[in-house]
């Protein structure tokens, strides 16, 4: 995970960003507090009025690299115990009390150096988060009994399955950090721990490790919002002063590694279509001074048009469509990536031969200054993204305290960023990359060894067998007690709110161009940025059928130069600005949207100009842009996630409606495109009279209208009719579909049937009736039943997808592969079982969520666009919010019930299971719904 540099101590923060577009200086002031208990607790407080929001993290100065191996995994499998059960808490723990309090959902992470536990409340509720946060801290691990150990671990290793063992190229950072670090060293495993690893823990193992490490001198916590400072620390001393510290914990010293020869590996990957290489070299760990200028040297080489990597492997040589690089630093070490997926039976001796090359002319040229300036100006933009919302302020804070110890260090890193030199750049390639030794990874399909790096050794890497029953069901038992921890209060009866949060309703401002364009906006001056877009009803709904990926080649070739810039012109004169502008083409429109420092908008509105109305139509670059495509098509084929969506798609909609397809296309759809499709798709279906331009951010009405004046008067109106399609139906009775993955250690599940369009009265009400059956994340009944009561799966969630036409109700899952029958058995239990199973509570807690998670509907700019997109696409009011939360006042037991029983009938849905045929698939006839149906290969 990347580590954002972090600050603390001083009681202001002053961040110069020195370069920019029109060179201009740029300050920003954040003010904070900071205070330490006498038990070692770092508390940062940070206020922030412009929403009724705070946000609560709590960070602990472990990962992955405080284990000892073989004892792996430990802290990842703390960020999911800590959730489940504390002593005051009770059963459901913080996943309980977020939903019931309009939490955005408790939620976590683990890097090799750290695990944070974090999430934004409505401002009353403050209290309520710092008494659960003391909790689990203090009041915890008595909670965690065997059979709690042995279930979770279960959740952990679907986790793994899914993130790394049935996924393409899953296994590349197992290779590496195994051969890039000497054994024994702390990065030499996963952040995830080995299967075999969590399968050994024990419980006095699972406390020893909690006991060493989750104690107040080694934790941080941050609170960021709209709150009173004297409240919340009179509440942090109540609840956490007498959790006790533990033994001090010493700094730990740097270990970089040096590699003294070069290591080629290859791996025979079974889901991997095509052969990708990695480079990793050793680099250095976070806040070297080293470590500046390359983040510099792995963007100017990798990323854009203008990158020598693009220009020599894409453009130049066509091997692939893409290069990445980066410097992946953490606390103790780092490492260098550089990374080519290529294109299909591309040998990748060939690849690497032209990475040399590259190189070779990057060691002669160096880096030109006027891409020192355009990277530093993104990273201006990154920046204020980056604190755009009162958690993301307060991850920052977290991590300069944990990892740099000096509040001073914000201010020597912009400098030394800004003071990077083309000298500095050209001194770190030779250093850490010129006639260093790598590790060389080569992951190819099955049977395409010869397409790996030449003297490549094979990897070793631990495949776990498909076996039935090797796992043991478990049943928590609930009537098992455990001694509670003593304390000077009652800490079991819940905090009070305080207060009712005010929420305001942003102003929205609205016109319409003569062109026919609506216009609308909301300014908010928190961030000195702006963004934007441009949505154009259509997208795959008015394609041919029979040459279905057009709309999705014409958003991708649009930013590809203009009539007057070539598309390494235009790259470089949006990033100069240190602005960003993507074209994305989607089921029921394209949207080009933009994001732009405030003072640079009106510039990056001229660039937007062009490029909707001037395009260049550059044949390479369609070319190419068609490579690409068929390689993503390529790509998805080895993804069961990806397999499973394409495959649903076709059995909710039927082979006659467009919504069946992949806008994508088909590698048969996409060869047939010529650039004369695209043109005529753009002059029939682009159209002001059929677009929103819809702005948030430092801007009024004034501005975004004047910022649009030439586009208006220049983009031709028409009218475009939206062709007329066939509401689909659900099927008379449920089919089990299969497709086929062999070997597949995990089957991805989706049920569903037709559901609603977002437009259809009860689309909204639906949603709230579905918040306990699998839309309220661990509030919900599929959650706590595949998940916390069974293990069977990492995740699971249901939820209605319609836009202007219905789509689909859906529940997915991935499970691992050897319950695959007993997951949806239970699944379509709990469908039957839903609308007699509500109660009173269930109402209750829905209702709370639904209504007082509206504290956080607007916060960040990016939230905001969307309300406006929801407005402008659905024709719903301005104030639809406040409908809505009267809706869910309204909201009695039996409407739910009767919502249930409306659209969610188990007996006439799509049952859709992606996996394992050989294993998995014969079980399934005992659903009840027939002999499944086969969609790949022959019936077994």
């Amino acid at each position: 995970m990347k580590h954002y540099k972090s600050l603390l101590f001083l009681p202001l923060l002053i961040i110069c960003f020195n370069l920019s577009a029109q060179e201009s200086k740029t300050d920003l002031q954040i003010d904070f507090e900071t205070f330490t208990l006498e038990n070692g607790l770092r508390v940062i407080l940070h206020v922030d009025r412009s929403d009724p929001v705070v946000a609560v993290a709590l960070t602990s100065h472990v990962g992955s690299a405080r284990e000892i191996e073989g004892r792996t995994g430990f802290a990842h499998l703390f960020e999911h115990l800590l959730f489940l059960e504390s002593e005051n808490l009770g059963k459901g723990g913080l996943d309980k009390l977020s939903a019931r309090i309009g939490g955005s959902g408790a939620n976590g992470s683990t890097s090799r150096d750290r695990t944070n536990y974090f999430q934004t409340v409505p401002n009353d509720a403050l209290e309520k988060m710092i008494w659960a946060e003391a909790d689990k801290l203090g009041y915890f691990i008595n909670t965690v009994t065997e059979q709690v150990l042995a279930k979770e671990k279960q959740v952990v290793k679907n986790e793994k399955r899914q993130g790394v063992d049935n996924r393409p190229y899953g296994h590349t950072s197992f290779v590496i950090d195994q051969n890039l670090y000497p054994k024994g060293h702390p990065y030499s495993w996963q952040v995830i721990g080995s299967l075999e690893d969590l399968q050994d823990a024990t419980l006095q193992d699972v406390k020893d490790f909690f006991n060493q490490w989750y104690v107040p001198n080694n934790v941080v916590l941050t609170i960021a919002g709209d709150f009173d400072t004297q409240q919340a620390k009179d509440w942090v001393h109540k609840y956490f002063d007498e959790i006790k510290a533990g033994n001090k914990i010493a700094i730990r010293e740097k270990q970089p590694v040096v590699l003294k020869e070069t290591k080629k590996l290859y791996y025979e990957d079974n889901f991997a279509k095509l052969p990708e290489l990695t480079l990793s070299w050793p680099s250095v760990h976070s806040y070297h001074e080293d470590s500046y200028a390359l983040e510099i040297l792995t963007n100017y080489l990798s990323q854009g048009k203008n990158a020598p990597f693009y220009k020599n492997l894409v453009a130049g040589k066509e091997l692939t469509d893409n290069v990445r690089m980066y410097n992946y630093t953490s606390e103790l070490a780092g490492q260098l990536s550089l990374q080519v997926r290529a294109f299909d039976k591309k040998d990748l001796d060939l690849v690497k031969a032209a990475i040399d090359e590259t190189f070779s002319s990057f060691d002669k040229e160096g880096i030109p200054e006027k891409d020192l300036k355009r990277i530093k100006a993104g990273q201006e933009t990154d920046f204020y993204n980056s604190i755009s919302s009162v958690l993301g302020k307060g991850f920052q804070l977290a991590q300069y305290q944990i990892f740099a110890g000096d509040p001073n260090e914000i201010n020597k890193n912009v400098d030394r960023i800004m003071s990077v030199t083309a000298a500095d750049v050209q001194r770190v390639f030779e250093k850490y990359i010129k006639g260093k030794a790598y590790v060389a990874t080569s992951f190819v399909p099955k049977g395409q060894i010869e397409l790996a790096l030449e003297d490549s050794k094979a990897a070793e890497v631990v495949e776990e067998k498909i076996v039935e029953g090797a796992e043991a069901e478990i049943v928590i038992d609930e009537t098992i007690t455990y001694e509670k921890t003593p304390s000077s209060f009652d800490r079991s009866t819940e905090p009070p709110y305080w207060g009712t949060p005010e929420i305001k309703t942003p102003e929205i401002w609205k016109t319409t161009l003569p062109s026919g364009m609506e216009v609308s906006g909301i300014t908010s001056k928190e961030v000195p940025l702006i963004r934007f877009s441009i949505e154009m009803a259509g997208g795959l709904l008015l394609e041919d059928p029979n040459k279905v990926g057009v709309s999705n080649l014409l958003a991708n070739l649009m930013t590809k130069g203009t009539k007057n810039k070539t598309p390494q012109e235009l790259e470089e004169a949006i990033e100069l600005l240190g602005s960003s502008i993507y074209v994305n083409a989607e089921d029921e429109k394209i949207s080009l949207t933009g994001n732009s420092l405030a003072r640079n908008y009106e510039a990056t509105m001229e660039l937007v100009q062009e490029i909707l109305l001037e395009p260049r139509w550059d044949e390479e670059e369609f070319k190419l842009t068609k490579q690409q495509a068929l390689s993503r098509i390529k790509q998805q084929k080895a993804n069961p996630n990806s397999i499973a969506e394409d495959e649903f798609k076709k059995l909710i909609y039927g082979s006659n409606h467009i919504l069946s397809n992949n806008n994508l296309g088909t590698a048969e759809s996409v060869a047939t495109i010529g650039m004369e499709d695209l043109k005529k798709y753009y002059e029939e279906n682009l159209s002001p009279k059929s677009a929103l331009f819809m702005a948030v951010g430092d801007l009024d009405m004034e501005k975004a209208v004047e910022s649009l004046r030439a586009i208006s008067a220049n983009w031709k109106p028409k009218n475009v009719n939206i062709p007329e399609f066939p509401e689909p139906e659900a099927p008379e009775t449920s089919k089990v579909y299969f497709y086929d993955v062999p070997g597949a250690k995990q089957s991805v599940i989706k049920i569903g049937a037709p559901g609603l369009a977002a437009t259809n009265e009860d689309f909204y009400s639906a949603e709230v009736m579905n918040y306990r059956l699998g839309g309220g994340g661990f509030a919900s009944k599929l959650t706590q039943e595949l998940r916390e009561g069974k293990g069977y799966t990492y995740g699971i969630r249901s939820g209605f997808k319609g836009g202007k036409l219905v789509g689909p109700f859906e529940i997915s899952s991935g499970v691992r592969s050897n319950i695959t029958f007993e997951a949806v058995e239970l699944i379509k239990q709990i469908m039957e079982e839903y609308p007699e199973n509500l109660d009173q509570n269930d109402l209750e807690v829905t209702k709370g969520f639904m209504i007082k998670s509206n504290a956080r509907k607007f916060e960040t700019l990016q939230a905001k666009l969307g309300m406006l997109s929801d407005i402008g696409n659905y024709n719903l009011p301005n104030d639809y919010i406040k409908k809505r939360e009267e809706i869910a006042t309204d909201f009695t037991l039996e409407d739910i019930q009767n919502l249930a029983r409306k659209y969610i009938n188990p007996e006439k849905m799509i049952y859709l299971i992606v996996g394992d045929a050989e294993t998995q698939l014969d079980k399934l006839k005992n659903l009840g719904f027939g002999k499944p149906v086969l969609l790949n290969g022959s019936d077994m």
